[in-house]
């Protein structure tokens, strides 16, 4: 069964991580607000705007650091942790901007084990997809009944498969053949299609 762990966190201005290291693990950053400037041991030195995805697989290691270094606003981000399907690599690092108009009322590919419709690469059987949906908005996801699929809401409400469920909420789907996602009230939400 593939492991998937994430946190939520909120940096105030001038704080952060400081460097740490990571190895064998898939790590993708997911900024909500604020800006999340990252820094690692592969010489990546990029600033993480809402809209962006960054993939970093650690490999045979990696050390980072990330820091809000605004003056008066909070960053607000997930960090998603994948077990990798494969162990000992070279780390290597990755980001890609997604427009809002490519996740409005739809279900956006953004990680994926091949790159598909340009998301970042994970060496991991998963791929996460990003969506905002608002009022009538509606947004469909097939599934295969033998995976399962996780279901993050990261702010505002919605429904999925008819459960209504708000910020921070998250739900788990086995057995399902598809996700229907409806009456949003400014809901952005991550769905994760995972090994069983």
């Amino acid at each position: 069964m593939l492991t998937l762990r994430k946190s939520q966190d909120r940096v105030d201005p001038g704080m952060g991580f400081g460097k740490h290291g990571h190895r064998d693990m898939e790590i993708i950053s997911y900024v909500l607000s604020g800006e999340l400037a990252h820094q690692d041991s592969m010489g990546n030195t990029k600033g993480i705007p809402p809209g962006d995805v960054q993939r970093m697989s650690a490999g045979t290691g990696v050390m980072h650091s990330e820091f809000n270094h605004a003056k008066d606003q909070v960053t607000h981000f997930l960090q998603i942790w994948i077990e990798p399907n494969v162990t000992g690599i070279a780390p290597t690092y990755e980001q890609k901007t997604i427009p809002a108009d490519q996740k409005r009322g739809k279900l956006r590919l953004v990680a994926s084990p091949d790159g598909t419709q340009d998301s970042v690469t994970i060496h991991a059987d998963a791929k996460l997809y990003s969506g905002l949906l608002d009022g009538a908005e509606r947004a469909e996801l097939a599934l295969d009944p033998e995976r399962k699929a996780y279901v993050h809401l990261v702010r505002g409400a919605l429904e999925v498969n008819g459960r209504r469920i708000g910020a921070g909420d998250a739900v788990m789907l086995e057995r399902e053949n598809k996700i229907t996602l409806t009456k949003g009230g400014d809901a952005e939400v991550l769905v994760f299609d995972l090994a069983a």
